[in-house]
């Protein structure tokens, strides 16, 4: 199949935003079918995870790389219909989940070969489109980032997200002791559910108290923060000598006044990241790392994405306000 040739006078559907704002801004679409270009595959998607990068691409705060589709959309999984001349690795026919710039919200989409993954044995498609930002985000950030090792203790903040469930799952499958802060009891049993060994209510509860009681006074070795400024002073007096903090969203915030002192007496690392500006080259290793790392315990069972609702692609607005409600525990995907 040449994509090139095949497909140019072909359209697809699309999600676009219309302008920066709430959900409604988000509008259905016709487009062309794009070709792929150096190292690229066309994957006819079946699914798209839905995450909080979109969201704020959508309100005007995030916008896409240069280069990128602008099209809304991190991670989708499917069937590769078309690939570059260059594209040795990656067959027509074959089913992958893949990390993109953008274009998710989509009937096709443009991966790069080196950001295709395969589909773990006994996962859908639908399941696997919601694998590749959140366990590339966590892997890279707690355990080569933040290096958290079997037998420490990581603090993970909003734990019934993408994120949090996910990085609840993998921590405790590699030995860690987790705990989770969440937005209410209910949220906080469904942690425990799936691994944290102490959800927090962080409504009613505080996280620093319990978490202190949980080490016995020492502290958590790693804590993953998707809130920001609100909760520095806290995560700071919350934290291990040698402890790591890694932000990795800034949902209650970017600026606020830090007391370097306790930074330098308990010798903490501080450090921030984000998976969508890195090269290609930097996200595919990451991506390696975790198909060698992270893949075999999907295949074995011992993790799988937690999905909470399936939306079809027409009704992403919908999607988006489930999002923000923050009522969902777990992955929101698209469906084509």
């Amino acid at each position: 199949m040449n994509a090139r040739t095949e497909q140019a006078s072909e359209d697809m559907s699309v999600v676009e935003i219309a302008a920066a704002g709430g959900p409604e801004q988000l509008i259905f679409a016709r487009r062309a079918i794009p070709s792929p270009g150096r190292g690229e595959v066309l994957v006819r998607v079946v699914a798209a995870g839905v995450n909080g990068a979109d969201v704020l691409q959508r309100r005007g705060l995030y916008p896409p790389p240069q280069g990128a589709s602008d099209i809304p959309g991190l991670e989708v999984a499917g069937e590769v219909v078309a690939r570059a001349s260059d594209v040795l690795n990656i067959k027509v026919g074959e089913r992958v989940t893949a990390l993109l710039s953008g274009g998710g919200y989509a009937e096709y989409a443009l991966a790069d070969e080196s950001l295709c993954l395969p589909i773990p044995e006994g996962l859908s498609l639908i399941e696997a489109a919601a694998l590749p930002e959140t366990y590339l985000t966590v892997w890279s950030n707690l355990f080569e980032r933040g290096d958290l090792s079997s037998g420490e203790t990581v603090l993970v903040h909003g734990g019934t997200g993408g994120i949090g469930t996910t990085a609840i799952q993998l921590a405790a499958a590699r030995g860690a002791l987790v705990l989770a802060t969440a937005g209410s009891a209910e949220k906080a049993r469904a942690c425990e559910r799936l691994g944290a060994v102490r959800g927090i209510d962080y409504r009613s509860e505080d996280f620093v108290h319990i978490a202190r009681q949980a080490t016995g006074g020492r502290g958590v070795d790693v804590i993953l923060d998707i809130i920001g400024a609100s909760y520095l002073e806290r995560n700071l007096a919350v934290a291990a000598p040698g402890g790591r903090l890694i932000v990795i969203s800034l949902i209650g915030g970017s600026y606020t006044e830090i007391n370097l002192s306790t930074v330098m007496r308990k010798c903490l690392t501080l450090m921030g990241s984000t998976l969508r500006s890195k090269s290609v080259r930097e996200k595919a290793m990451i991506a390696d790392a975790v198909r060698r790392n992270v893949w075999p315990l999907i295949s074995a069972g011992q993790l799988r994405p937690t999905i909470y609702a399936m939306f079809p692609l027409g009704m992403a607005s919908e999607a988006h306000r489930l999002m923000e409600s923050s009522q969902h525990i777990g992955k929101i995907v698209l469906t084509m």
